[in-house]
């Protein structure tokens, strides 16, 4: 029995949520090239990376 394209979903959505929370906890101790390496990884798990690196402060300059 296959699991519904619903409950799929929901289930994509709270590994991302707690796969996020871990990240901007680690933030505040993070090097310049951590900071980096979890941009990109925010950028591979989502479709709206970009609101969330902006509104995290992960910009590059």
């Amino acid at each position: 029995m296959s699991i519904s394209e619903r409950k799929q979903e929901l289930k994509r959505r709270r590994h991302r949520t707690k796969k996020l929370s871990k990240w901007q906890a680690r933030l505040p101790k993070s090097t310049v090239s951590e900071r980096a390496a979890i941009a990109e990884k925010i950028r591979q798990m989502t479709p709206g990376a970009e609101v969330i690196i902006s509104n995290w402060g992960l910009e590059e300059r």
